[in-house]
C-alpha cells in the first residue's frame, strides 16, 4: 500500500505526486515506474486481443472503418411534376417549374416575402436543392437525377 504525505498525494512510485518541494525521482525510479507501466500495457493488450478473438468465434462481428459509400447508381429521374408536388397550393401557385437538363428549375412568378422564400428554400434543400441568387434570374434548382 503507498503512504499518502500531508498532501493527500502518493509519496512512494508515483510521479503524479510529486509537488516541487520533495525529492524528484532519479532516472532509475523512473525507468522502474515506466517498465511497471509497460508490463501492465501489455496484458491489457493481450486481455483485448483474447476478448477480441472470443468475439469473432461467438460471430460477433467486428467494427469496420467507416468507408465513403460508393455512389449508387441513378434510379430514376425526378420531373416537375415530383416536384411540384412537394409544395403546398398555395406555395406552388407563386412558383414557375421547368426542366432544364441536368435540373428543375423554379422560379418565382411573384414577390415572394421572406416567409414564403425560406418556405421554399426549405422544401428544395429538403430535396438536396439550392438557391442561386442571380439578380433577377435568381432562382431554385433541383437536381432532376434521383441519387
Amino acid at each position: 500500500m503507498l503512504g499518502q504525505n500531508k498532501r493527500g498525494s502518493c509519496a512512494n512510485n508515483s510521479l503524479r505526486g510529486l509537488v516541487m518541494s520533495e525529492k524528484k525521482p532519479s532516472v532509475e525510479e523512473v525507468l522502474q515506474r515506466i517498465d511497471q507501466l509497460l508490463v501492465v500495457l501489455k496484458e491489457i493488450s493481450q486481455d483485448l486481443a483474447d476478448i477480441s478473438k472470443s468475439l469473432k468465434v461467438a460471430g460477433v462481428p467486428s467494427p469496420v472503418p467507416a468507408l465513403a459509400p460508393a455512389p449508387a447508381p441513378a434510379e430514376r429521374m425526378r420531373s416537375v411534376k415530383d416536384i411540384r408536388t412537394l409544395f403546398p397550393k398555395e406555395l406552388e401557385d407563386m412558383l414557375n417549374f421547368e426542366e432544364t437538363g441536368k435540373y428543375i428549375v423554379i422560379k418565382p412568378r411573384q414577390y415572394l416575402g421572406s416567409e414564403n422564400f425560406a418556405k421554399i428554400a426549405s422544401i428544395v434543400r429538403g430535396t438536396g436543392g439550392e438557391y442561386i441568387s442571380a439578380g433577377k434570374e435568381s432562382h431554385f434548382r433541383v437536381a432532376r437525377e434521383i441519387r
